[in-house]
């Protein structure tokens, strides 16, 4: 727990799974009406700042006892982006998963995922789900430009670029999917939290 400011806290987690299962227990507990004065709870990869406490101390005091369940998968609501699987890097992820190109979308089209944070760009949301064995490597030599609505894979994450920009990321896919739009209320299509479906969009 680490004090950040007036009003604030940073709590640090040792994975990922469990910065998404406290990040979850927070945005239960304040929708129950359990933290008042709570203005902002912005999680990133290993942390959740928390904002508004009336008594930070106490706040973080608190929450370390808590017993933190696990993130339920795809048991709510789901944005659905429909993706075309002809990227780049779709051969070379399927011999790393030793499957066909073809395995790969169904696999990804199968898997509920989870925005666990958004950064990198406006309206780019880290998304969780897929399991341990098939994380695949950021290639060697990052892509001087990547297009917007390009579907990839690097590390435990899955995410859309929402707008073309450098990027190391393996790319498998493309959707024609707007993730930011600030002519849109909310501008994000994903926010943390959000349950999320790929569909394929075939020929």
């Amino acid at each position: 727990m680490l004090r950040a400011g007036a009003d604030a806290v940073l709590v640090e987690s040792a994975t990922g799974e469990e910065t998404e299962a406290l990040h979850a227990e927070l945005l239960r507990r304040r929708a129950a009406g359990e933290l008042a004065g709570v203005t902002e709870i912005v999680p990133a990869a290993r942390t959740v700042l928390v904002c508004g406490l009336a008594d930070p101390r106490a706040f973080a005091a608190e929450v370390a006892a808590w017993d933190v369940p696990a993130v339920p998968r795809g048991r709510g609501a789901a944005v659905e982006i429909a993706v075309r699987f002809d990227g780049p890097d779709l051969a070379e992820v399927a011999g790393l998963w030793q499957v066909s190109p073809e395995e790969v979308a169904g696999t990804v089209t199968s898997t509920p995922f989870r925005v666990a944070f958004c950064g990198f760009a406006p309206g780019f949301g880290y998304l969780t789900g897929l399991p341990e064995h098939l994380r695949v490597p950021r290639r060697a030599e990052p892509r001087t430009a990547v297009p917007p609505g390009s579907f990839a894979l690097a590390g435990p994450y899955a995410g859309v670029y929402p707008r073309s920009s450098p990027g190391g990321w393996q790319l498998v896919g493309t959707t024609d999917a707007v993730l930011w739009d600030l002519e849109r209320e909310p501008a994000a299509l994903l926010s943390p939290g959000t349950e999320v479906r790929f569909t394929e969009v075939r020929g």
